[in-house]
């Protein structure tokens, strides 16, 4: 194989592993010699810069990956950003106000207040950085107590919890009323 179809052949590789790859498993994975792999790692780089392509090849220590252009990152940026800002399901939103209100609380402790299971809305969350792990619970099975993030307070237009809205109070339709008390 030549260098420039080996080039082709570890960018294809590089895009679909989407992380850092370390060179020697470019090079085990191709049978190629350390210099070849180098060589074509070197072209790939430079027919990059040289077309100011809107990927570049980065390169840490015996690692290589795929990245943005940094001078196109603010138009990826614009694309994306309202894919990150979509809206929450009612299950995730109901999952957040326990959390935000009742903080920190166990999933269990969540699951109480809306009488459902919530683990994808627990797990969704974390994912969107809206709730994080914020310890253990003193308690049998040391479970995890989740709190809310600075994300979340970004996200709400919030400068601190003390923002939040206060929750609206119970009803209270006589029934809890002590029948004998006039």
């Amino acid at each position: 194989m030549d260098i420039p179809e080996l080039a082709h052949v570890i960018e294809a590789i590089l895009f679909v592993a989407g992380e850092p790859v370390n060179v020697k498993d470019v090079q085990r994975a191709l049978d190629v010699t350390e210099d070849e792999a180098r060589q074509a790692i070197d072209a790939l780089d430079s027919d990059y810069s040289y077309h100011r392509r809107g990927i570049t090849l980065k390169r840490f220590g015996d690692h290589i990956q795929l990245s943005t252009r940094a001078e196109y990152a603010p138009y990826v940026e614009r694309l994306l950003q309202p894919i990150q800002k979509q809206s929450l399901s009612q299950s995730a939103l109901e999952t957040l106000a326990v959390v935000a209100y009742r903080q920190p609380v166990t999933r269990l402790d969540i699951e109480a207040v809306r009488g459902v299971k919530c683990d994808y809305s627990v797990q969704s969350l974390v994912n969107k950085g809206l709730i994080e792990e914020v310890g253990r619970k003193e308690a049998l099975g040391r479970p995890i107590l989740y709190g809310t993030t600075d994300k979340f307070l970004s996200h709400f237009g919030l400068h601190s919890l003390e923002e939040l809205p206060k929750p609206p109070e119970p009803e209270n339709t006589g029934e809890d009323e002590d029948p004998l008390v006039p």
